[in-house]
């Protein structure tokens, strides 16, 4: 890691290893620590014996009621629910069951942050790993609706559209689905838990199938399609589009140092010349803290709070600023005082709303598009399972430079502009068009 300069050290010292996690997509605020591994029959003894599932439950318990940042567990009795919960721990036939226990337990704070994974599910974070038939949905008017279908898919090799309405998976109402796995979970039936449950409806074992039971706008049809689940890999990206009259289009989904690099880069080359940005979140989860911070750097004057992370004692753990020299990156920049939009949706989370939020509330940017998803909570480590299994647990709740707090209710644009199934079908982005309406307007005006 290069040496911090003098300026940065005051308040970039700790968040050099703090890092906004994933909310989809997730997406959080997380660590990533080396963690030594585990030998594998090891790790199978614990799920194997009442002993070690209970050592597995009692360590979960444990860092949740040391480190969880509401030490009133949102009004959770923590110490009732490892009554309730620990026997049964000692009862689960295998991981599975025990996992899933767990996540029962953890599911009772609402709180979709704080997640355990089995051993072999937690990943490099950077690169997505999931299994998936090739499609996003999302609610829409009370609808499971398709958003977009991923090339080379199953979805896509079975005539699957964006602006689908789903109505069922193997015979079972989706609606009925989506219920029952907030059930299931213990999730709240907030907004930010139903676009969690809603991305995960399709999940299942790697090579298994599912058959999706929908229906065309403007078509009463219903037409099926039994698809395969395959594994697939969402890695990160960088994108600058040309739009019109000298008005540019930046597109990333996560918050790297690559990425902080390459947008310092554009900024010198072909992004040197243009009237305006747009920069769109809505794919954006999250990612570190310090890259988020360079590029908000590159946009705004230095020394600006980007606002607070605070522990369960309310102590300021982490307040990261703008500064006129790159940390996570080498790359020096030019900074961009040229007008900005910024594009934000219900999948906009963590990193992406700090930012968001930091330039709408310095009037550096206006925000189109849709509320954010309101996940933004830190945690400072993640911890290793003795099965070798991995806890997030959130430590630290975040407040704007102002001090409003975007969990749970996120960041509500200036204009609201919410797709409708038509749009999807036919392609049209009318939150990218009111984008260009605006700065279109803002040259007329001057």
């Amino acid at each position: 890691m290069r040496k911090l300069t003098t300026e940065t050290q005051r308040h970039s010292l700790k968040s050099v290893v703090f890092k906004l996690c994933l909310c989809v997509s997730m997406v959080n605020l997380f660590l990533l620590l080396l963690l030594a591994p585990v030998g594998g029959a090891r790790r199978a003894e614990y799920a194997s014996t009442p002993e070690g599932r209970l050592r597995i439950f009692d360590e979960v318990w444990e860092q949740v009621s040391e480190r969880y940042f509401d030490p009133s567990f949102h009004g959770v009795n923590w110490q009732s629910v490892r009554a309730e919960l620990r026997p049964r721990a000692a009862e689960a036939r295998g991981q599975t069951e025990l996992y899933a226990l767990l996540r029962r337990m953890l599911g009772s704070l609402r709180d979709p942050h704080t997640r355990v994974y089995a051993p072999g599910e937690s990943t490099d974070w950077r690169v997505h790993r999931y299994v998936s038939i090739g499609v996003g949905v999302r609610e829409l008017g009370g609808q499971v609706v398709v958003t977009d279908v991923e090339r080379d898919t199953p979805a896509r090799r079975a005539g699957l559209r964006a602006g689908d309405a789903v109505l069922a998976l193997d015979g079972e109402p989706v609606m009925s689905l989506l219920a029952r796995r907030l059930t299931e979970q213990s999730a709240p039936d907030s907004a930010s838990a139903r676009l969690v449950a809603v991305a995960h409806l399709f999940d299942g074992a790697p090579d298994s199938y599912v058959l999706v039971t929908y229906v065309r706008p403007g078509d009463r049809k219903e037409r099926e399609a039994t698809l395969r689940r395959e594994p697939r890999l969402r890695l990160p990206s960088f994108e600058v589009e040309g739009e019109e009259h000298g008005v540019r289009l930046v597109r990333f989904n996560i918050f790297t140092p690559e990425v902080a690099a390459q947008f310092a880069r554009a900024l010198k080359g072909e992004l040197r010349g243009a009237r305006a940005l747009v920069i769109d979140l809505r794919d954006n989860g999250g990612g570190e803290t310090q890259s988020m911070a360079d590029l908000a750097s590159t946009l705004l004057p230095p020394g600006l709070s980007l606002g607070r992370f605070t522990d369960r004692t309310g102590a300021v753990w982490l307040e990261p600023y703008t500064r006129a020299a790159l940390v996570s990156t080498p790359d020096t920049f030019e900074r961009f005082g040229r007008p900005l939009v910024l594009l934000t949706g219900a999948r906009t989370a963590s990193a992406a709303e700090v930012f968001a939020a930091s330039l709408r509330e310095t009037n550096r940017a206006s925000v189109i598009g849709e509320q954010t998803c309101g996940c933004v909570l830190g945690i400072r480590r993640r911890h290793r399972l003795p099965d070798g299994g991995v806890l997030d647990v959130s430590e630290m709740d975040y407040h704007t430079a102002s001090g409003t707090r975007l969990e749970g209710s996120g960041l509500r644009p200036d204009v609201i502009v919410e797709p409708t199934r038509e749009d999807l079908r036919h392609g049209r982005d009318r939150a990218l068009e009111r984008a260009l309406e605006i700065l279109q307007d803002a040259k007329e005006r001057q």
